[in-house]
């Protein structure tokens, strides 16, 4: 569980802890050596404050050391740098408060970035902008919008770098609505005509999927760089308007690596493998997100076995490998249960020095329990230095997937007491799944669903109810499912029904199996298993009347029951 930072830094403050700062007037600043620190120490942070002239660093100063503190990555030095700010006076400098708020971000401590900022007295604009963007950065989007309305009902004016922040989340989300309500805003301030916001809404209208809004405003700009043409051709090729993407990329004055990735990225989307292999060939300089695109492709088809190759390809090129080149070729992997395949990519995350990183850390844990060696996966998460969410679901999820509820639960209750990691839906939805074993009392199942919805705020999705339902079914509460179906709002969702029909059939209860039946018909197009379903369930109950006449609407329907399939991987 990562440290708090923010109450190391208070320690720091009590006179007697071993590391708090003499009294300020022994010291001031040395400025030659703020950019010069490589690997630094206690000592050599200290030094920095050494000098014999007694004059007290101000808040320029200030700032300066707390930015060397986050881009040399030193807990210990802003911890230290807090300290001080406390003891000197200097918290009340909102701009050396915001840059303290802008270090615990860096350090990844989002609630001690969030408390500081919520001690500071005035916060000016750049003060939420700056906790805005960090949970931007931090994936955590609809916090970020959260504060982003929460700056409109202040005082204070957002700025175009408010918007550009607001504006990425919106993209993430998809939120199209309220992307549209932001650029009107934008319009009313008078700043549609900057350049970089403009580039921001091409990237959001893109995003949500409104190509032609992300035409129109790249139309109105009027300056536009080479991020312009690189996000309408983005917008278009990621929609399916490949013929679109393909006119602006022959426009665009000076098209560069990212100008092509674009075009590759939306021609592999659409499966147009062949094109998106040959634009890599032939453009100038390809680099590793040139590559990725192609076998993400590959991935995304489910032809993982070109994946593998374009992967051995890029390898024996000695190109670039990053973080999502094996996040992607291990999802890959882990498709096929290729397990050989997965270790020698794990070989080579551990010669690119990836091996620790939390992306690709995530990705083998995955494919490790995905291919059935848990004791791997876990050997992988317990060596991370940094998990996320993914990873926690990860391995979460691996558990679950082989049988072992236990784990799922332990390793729940542990996620729990993280401080800067919440679970969420696919969280809840593994440890539902893992629930539904028989050692694990139906109760527990019942409160983490609740405790789904009243404390995490969770909306179940449709997973959540058919998984509940699953699990109602083999404990014999079918007309509890039912309800649930209705108390939820899931009665026009077909599949929900068809996941009670099928628990009907195992458990044999009729009475509810015809409800569920007559649901699936009404709401599914394609409902002829019910059909199936229903004959073989009147015949077991002798009531062959009924099931005659089932078979007959069968006949007339030319309804016939497919035979089943499966396959084997063989290595040769």
């Amino acid at each position: 569980m990562r440290r708090c930072l923010f109450n190391e830094a208070r320690k720091f403050h009590e006179p007697h802890h071993p590391l708090a700062f003499p009294s300020p007037s022994a010291y001031s600043i040395t400025f030659n050596h703020i950019h010069t620190i490589g690997n630094s120490d206690y000592n050599t942070e200290l030094a920095l404050f050494e000098t014999s002239s007694g004059i007290k660093p101000n808040s320029f100063a200030l700032v300066n050391l707390i930015r060397t503190a986050t881009n040399l990555d030193s807990p210990s030095f802003g911890q230290q740098l807090h300290s001080y700010v406390l003891r000197s006076g200097h918290f009340s400098n909102v701009y050396v408060s915001t840059f303290l708020v802008k270090f615990y971000f860096g350090m990844q401590s989002l609630t001690d970035a969030h408390t500081l900022f919520v001690e500071i007295t005035h916060p000016n604009v750049v003060s939420w902008n700056t906790l805005i963007s960090g949970y931007v950065h931090a994936g955590q989007f609809r916090k970020a919008l959260s504060l982003f309305m929460g700056l409109e009902r202040s005082h204070l004016c957002a700025d175009a770098f408010t918007f550009t922040s607001a504006l990425a989340a919106c993209s993430q989300l998809s939120l199209f609505q309220l992307g549209n309500s932001i650029h009107s805003k934008i319009v009313k301030l008078g700043m549609a005509n900057g350049t970089v916001v403009a580039n921001c809404l091409i990237d959001m209208y893109g995003k949500c999927g409104c190509v032609e809004h992300a035409v129109r405003v790249f139309s109105e700009t009027i300056d536009k760089d080479v991020i312009s043409w690189n996000s309408i051709i983005a917008a278009s090729a990621n929609n399916g308007h490949i013929e679109l993407a393909y006119k602006f990329f022959y426009l665009t004055p000076n098209p560069d690596t990212i100008s092509y990735n674009g075009l590759i990225n939306g021609v592999a989307q659409v499966g147009n493998m062949e094109d998106a292999i040959h634009i890599l060939s032939t453009m100038p300089s390809p680099n590793s997100s040139s590559w990725n695109s192609v076998i993400t492709g590959f991935v995304n088809r489910n032809r993982a076995r070109e994946a593998l190759d374009m992967f051995s390809k890029m390898h024996s090129r000695n190109v670039h490998m990053d973080e999502f080149t094996f996040s992607i070729i291990l999802d890959g992997s882990a498709g096929l249960s290729a397990l050989k395949w997965g270790m020698l990519i794990h070989c080579c995350t551990i010669k690119c020095g990836l091996n620790d990183s939390v992306v690709v850390g995530s990705a083998l844990v995955d494919m490790y329990a995905k291919c059935g060696q848990v004791k791997n996966a876990e050997s992988v998460f317990n060596a991370l230095p940094n998990r996320n969410l993914v990873s926690w679901n990860a391995m979460i999820s691996g558990y679950a997937r082989n049988s072992d509820s236990t784990r799922v639960i332990h390793l729940f209750e542990l996620l729990k007491m993280e401080r800067d990691t919440k679970p969420d839906g696919i969280t809840f939805l593994n440890l539902i799944t893992a629930c539904s074993h028989n050692e694990i009392p139906f109760e527990v199942a019942i409160h983490y669903f609740e405790s789904m919805i009243d404390e995490y705020k969770i909306a179940p999705s449709v997973e959540h109810c058919c998984s509940m339902i699953r699990l109602m079914g083999q404990k014999g509460e079918l007309w509890r499912a039912e309800r649930m179906i209705l108390e939820l709002g899931f009665e026009s969702c077909g599949v929900v029904w068809r996941a009670l029909l099928g628990a009907c059939g195992t458990q044999g209860d009729l009475q509810v199996a015809e409800i569920a039946a007559a649901k699936v018909i009404k709401l599914e197009k394609n409902g002829d298993y019910v059909y199936v379903m229903m004959s073989n369930m009147y015949a077991s109950f002798g009531r062959w009347k009924d099931a005659n006449v089932i078979r007959g609407l069968m006949s007339k329907k030319k309804v016939r029951k497919e035979a089943g399939s499966s396959w084997i991987e063989i290595d040769k």
